[in-house]
């Protein structure tokens, strides 16, 4: 394969039986519909016209007919060598890839359910963007590696080394997403847990609240300009690997270009930014260390697993990525380069990254839970500081009623609190209480400060009384009749009247 590239020159045509026949490879063709098509001859076996191409040896026999239609043709895109190294490594990081999306998907159900009231401050959107960048970044990786198996069988490289640059590209920016959101959402899980404990502690509007904000928008802001500077561009000229010449003419610059260059320093920046929040959530949610080398201490010692072995997994991908920039020899761009540089500085890291938060994501428990664990080691905490104990199971069986319905418990709450017979007796005192007469007014002689009253002055009161109904309408009802009865007013003079 290697050979067939090395070489590719421009070969007269083959003369044939007369001036306008030409012999190739046992078939004759028309020169003067050679010429008139413009198809040349190279010394890989190919006849070509910069639109089509076709295999001229071994088996390869095609034909073409006056008006430029090849019978029996075999496009030079075809696949004709076997699977190599590149395919055969592919194939199988690819069934990695697709077996971390099944676990992905268990993990994000596992940490994206709710077992709490959703929260403003903190929303369950910000547990699962993690998830879904993983799922982004396997899915690239699988349709990347699968199409590195086109790579090593086309006979001159076209469309296959595109689709597999294109993918692998995506995946760069896609795993720096995975581990900022896992380090965001640690600091976010801390913050969590204090301001479950203390509402009051951490208020949004100091300068660790405005590092929070604006720490995503500088990451995502580096993340964007590399896709930007990778992704839309022309990848044209990364199929013209031909041949030598045209490999180091066209495919070398388009690979080692400016803009693959910016794009690497803008994922290094990307992955500074990913440290440096985390540096500041130790800083403010964990206990403080006097000392730069105490302060080192306690930074590993409160860096979790996953992350020390994450970040320099990602720190690897992306001096790849800068690395192969400026040398085309170890660029995944190229179809020739060596395995170990795309798989094991590449896409390698990548899935070790994966299967990292896989694992902590199997073994870590749903944040809801948790902190309802903590709610319930809190309560029994001052339980025990009251001298509170906690009843037995069987408490509740002793007291009666666990067997009645809700409707016989509530009738038995009512008749604990004054309903049936007790009810009747109290309507009964107060209907008592209410017919008894008004305080009689005292006599002249007995009431020393009243006034005489003249017989004539008179005052009307309404007093209610109750007559029959109607015994001619038959129907049972009572009217309340007005009746004015006179009675001597009452002059209230001293507070010791009422």
């Amino acid at each position: 394969m290697l050979q067939l590239f090395s070489v590719r020159e421009l070969l007269v045509f083959p003369s044939g039986e007369n001036a306008t026949d030409v012999l190739i490879n046992g078939i004759h063709f028309n020169r003067t519909a050679l010429d008139f098509f413009n198809y040349t001859l190279y010394s890989n076996g190919t006849l070509s016209n910069s639109s089509n191409c076709y295999l001229t040896f071994d088996v390869y026999q095609p034909s073409m007919t006056t008006n430029g239609t090849f019978i029996n043709g075999t496009s030079c895109y075809d696949p004709y060598y076997g699977i190599s190294q590149r395919g055969s490594t592919g194939i199988g990081f690819a069934c990695l890839f697709t077996a971390t999306i099944m676990f992905t998907l268990i993990n994000l159900r596992k940490h994206g359910r709710l077992f709490l009231p959703s929260e403003k401050r903190f929303r369950a959107i910000g547990r699962r963007w993690q998830w879904y960048w993983m799922l982004f970044v396997a899915a690239c990786g699988m349709i990347s590696d699968i199409t590195g198996i086109d790579v090593d069988r086309d006979y001159l490289q076209s469309t296959a080394i595109v689709l597999q640059s294109f993918f692998y590209y995506l995946m760069i920016p896609g795993i720096l997403a995975t581990v900022w959101e896992a380090v965001r959402h640690w600091g976010s899980w801390q913050e969590r847990q204090i301001y479950d404990l203390d509402p009051f502690s951490l208020p949004q509007n100091d300068r660790r609240g405005k590092k929070q904000l604006y720490l995503p928008l500088v990451f995502y802001l580096f993340a964007w300009l590399y896709f930007f500077m990778t992704i839309p561009r022309t990848w044209t000229d990364i199929e013209y690997q031909r041949s030598l010449q045209q490999q180091n003419r066209l495919a070398k610059p388009a690979a080692t270009d400016n803009r693959f260059k910016a794009a690497g320093i803008f994922a290094f920046l990307a992955w500074c930014t990913i440290c440096y929040s985390l540096q500041q959530s130790i800083h403010h949610y964990k206990p403080k260390n006097r000392g730069a080398f105490n302060s080192t201490i306690g930074l590993l010692r409160h860096t979790p697993t996953k992350f020390i072995i994450a970040i320099p997994l990602l720190l690897i991908s992306v001096g790849y990525a800068i690395a192969s920039s400026f040398v085309w020899d170890i660029s995944p761009l190229k179809y020739n380069v060596m395995v170990g540089w795309m798989y094991g500085l590449g896409q390698g890291p990548i899935f070790l990254i994966l299967l990292v938060f896989e694992v902590w994501g199997y073994i870590d428990q749903n944040e809801d839970r948790v902190l309802l664990e903590q709610r319930a080691e809190r309560g029994r905490s001052i339980d025990t500081e009251l001298g509170l104990a906690k009843k037995p199971g069987w408490w509740s069986k002793l007291s009666g009623g666990h067997h009645l319905t809700m409707e016989q418990r509530l009738a038995s709450m009512t008749g604990e609190i004054g309903g049936g017979r007790a009810t009747g007796k109290n309507l009964e005192r107060t209907i008592e209480l209410g017919n008894m007469p008004a305080a009689r007014p005292l006599s002249a002689e007995d009431n020393p400060f009243g006034d005489d009253a003249s017989s004539a002055e008179s005052d009307r009161r309404l007093v209610l009384s109750m007559t029959d109904s109607d015994e001619q309408s038959g129907r049972a009802m009572s009217e309340r009749t007005m009746s004015t009865v006179a009675s001597r007013p009452q002059e209230i003079r001293s507070m010791l009247d009422i």
